[in-house]
């Protein structure tokens, strides 16, 4: 492959640097939203010893920073289809981050089975963001602007890529979750080879940006910077490791050397689009935008710990607590917001879209109504105006912020299938189907004593917990949301209740216990292991279990599978260019039954999954066994 620059289509590079006529120009928009950056992870809030982000700072210096800015999810592709369209994972339906799976679904929709071990089936998640919708790209090309997009994606790959929601380019047009395969070179973008030995990805990606805002310097642009940093895989520069390993206070609940060179990289790109836009001397012609599309990660183990610690806040990533949710946020408009500031007044991702197109005085699209709102009265310094969408029960108009979030990852502080509201000082979480008979639980929590949700006060203000309720009622009624729903296989004999809100892989005292599934990782289903068998469960479309393999075919994988009805399902290789391959199988039904698959594949396997037909019916695996041709062979016995 040759290394590329820009990937402009030839007709857009004769179109650059025309200069707008007529009306006075719009602002620039650059919106840099940073991957599983924490609240806690900048030193915007005074919360860590270890990181620094000095660029931050700088951008913090020239706007307003928000001490409470929330995500849409506490995952990843439902915050990114809510930054783009203004709308609620609950209204769009991507409340799960299976944007890359092969599967396309364009809607939510319900759960068909969950485990005994479970109150609620979960509903499916939509695996693609719907290209009819109205998206700020697209509102903003038609108004005039040029718009590019750099980084990750995650919402969908073609025909739902960036070029298809109103991005003129996507740089390096990947699909996938994270960076392919490292964020030091080599990595494994197709058609996107580095351009210098241990090119860092993020030095890349602001290179490019800066590329293409000298190209588009002479008229408005939307540069929508969505880093890959700090996602996983966990790997940075060599020399910035080595020099945070020197400064790594082993009593200190953020101390590993990787994560915090991770994010001097990522701070160092935001320091690269501030310097172009200083040289370019376009600063005062620009809003900047700058957030996280979720919490920080608290589960995926890295030099000998968790990569990094919301603390004070409770859990994170994957989580309804607000360490999962509440994420860094300054805005900078020079002229318009007064430097140096900061405002305790709530923002949430589905507020920017309505917000830039109030700023650049830009109309939504006919019939576009938002579940965001605007908080340009906030940053410019007057009163906000609001309309109050749902029922209150005292008539004020204080805003509220919705979090659904109907999915149970297993980390720790995680909880059942819930949904959640902010009101002011308050804080109201709805875990779906979790109380006797059926009924939901409510958590009530006061943000204003209690920041790490330590004390649940549901039972000692009950008329708070119903009249916020309410409101949840009817947020979910006004988005459509696809609604989890008691489980009719719930066996209370197999219930856990002490570990909700715990963890489920660990054991007292917070040490990691024993991985029972062994590196597999369960996808659209939920898999428990009992006596050496893997017993799955699907819970949405196409249950897998997924392994990263890293051998070179061809391969052949066998297993034993057992399941009353018996089926069809499939084996499926992840390429290094981040490509699905699948080759099908069946098995009978009845007793055990070995199934062996041989894999075509001719360069490597980095990720093996096993499709097994549990949708209608508990599958069991008993072992798994991967067997390259060259290489040695790897087997799983449960």
């Amino acid at each position: 492959m040759t290394s590329h620059r820009l990937l402009l289509p030839p007709l857009l590079l004769l179109a650059v640097a025309v200069p707008t006529s007529g009306a006075e120009r719009r602002p620039n928009v650059v919106f840099i939203v940073a991957d599983d950056l924490g609240w806690a992870d900048t030193t915007l809030y005074g919360k860590t010893q270890l990181y620094r982000t000095p660029n931050v700072e700088r951008l913090a210096k020239r706007g307003m920073t928000f001490t409470r800015a929330y995500s849409a999810s506490p995952l990843c592709s439902p915050t990114r289809a809510a930054l783009l369209t203004g709308l609620s994972p609950a209204r769009v339906g991507i409340t799960a981050p299976q944007c890359h799976l092969p599967q396309v679904a364009l809607e939510a929709s319900a759960g068909t089975a969950s485990p005994p071990t479970k109150k609620a089936v979960l509903p499916k998640s939509a695996t693609r963001l719907r290209t009819d919708l109205p998206t700020l790209p697209k509102l903003l090309k038609k108004a005039g602007y040029a718009t590019g997009h750099f980084g990750k994606w995650h919402l969908g790959r073609e025909p739902y890529s960036p070029l298809q929601h109103g991005f003129d380019v996507d740089v390096p047009h990947w699909p996938g979750p994270g960076p392919a395969g490292s964020y030091v070179a080599p990595w494994k973008f197709p058609d996107f080879d580095p351009d210098v030995p241990n090119e860092h990805i993020e030095d890349r990606m602001a290179a490019e940006a800066v590329a293409w805002m000298e190209q588009h310097r002479d008229e408005p642009f939307l540069l929508n910077y969505w880093m890959f940093s700090v996602h996983a895989p966990f790997d940075a520069k060599q020399e910035l490791i080595a020099r945070y390993r020197k400064r790594i206070d082993p009593r200190a609940a953020q101390r590993s050397p990787t994560y915090a060179a991770m994010v001097e990289s990522m701070d160092d790109a935001v320091g690269t689009l501030l310097d172009a836009l200083d040289r370019l001397e376009l600063t005062d012609d620009t809003i900047v935008v700058f957030t996280s599309d979720n919490g920080g990660n608290t589960y995926s183990p890295i030099d000998g710990t968790m990569p990094t610690s919301n603390a004070p806040l409770r859990g994170g990533k994957a989580t309804m607590f607000e360490g999962g949710v509440r994420v860094p946020c300054v805005v900078a408009w020079p002229g318009r917001v007064q430097p140096g500031t900061t405002s305790d007044a709530f923002v949430q991702s589905e507020d920017f879209l309505p917000t830039l197109l109030d700023a650049l005085d830009v109309a939504p699209a006919a019939g576009q109504a938002f579940d965001g709102a605007s908080v340009l009265p906030v940053l410019v310094g007057e009163t906000p105006t609001r309309e109050v969408p749902f029922e209150r029960v005292d008539g004020t108009t204080e805003r509220s912020l919705f979090t659904y979030f109907p999915h149970d990852p297993p980390v720790p502080d995680w909880l059942p299938p819930s949904a959640a509201v902010h009101r002011g000082r308050w804080k109201l979480i709805r875990v779906f189907h979790e109380g006797e008979e059926g009924a939901h639980q409510h958590r009530l929590y006061d943000l204003a004593t209690d920041v790490g949700e330590k004390r649940d006060l549901a039972a000692e203000m009950p008329g708070r917990v119903t009249a916020l309720s309410r409101e949840l009622d009817g947020f979910l009624a006004e988005t459509k949301a696809v609604l989890p729903v008691p489980n009719p296989a719930f066996d209370p004999e197999r219930y856990r209740p002490e570990l909700v809100g715990v963890g489920r892989l660990r054991k007292p005292g917070g040490r990691p216990a024993a991985d029972p599934l062994k590196s597999w990782k369960a996808r659209n289903c939920t898999a428990t292991v009992e006596q050496g068998v893997v017993r799955v469960t699907g819970t949405g479309a196409s249950p897998f279990l997924g392994v990263g393999a890293g051998v070179s075919g061809p391969v052949r994988v066998a297993f034993r599978i057992r399941s009353e009805k018996g089926g069809a399902g499939r084996v499926e290789w992840i390429d290094a260019d981040g490509r699905p391959h699948s080759v099908f199988y069946e098995h009978a039904a009845g007793g055990w039954r070995d199934v062996t698959v041989e894999l075509p594949a001719k360069g490597p396997v980095r990720i093996l999954r096993v499709y097994v037909p549990a949708g209608e019916q508990p599958v069991e695996l008993d072992w798994v066994e991967l067997k390259p041709q060259r290489g040695k062979r790897r087997r799983w016995a449960f």
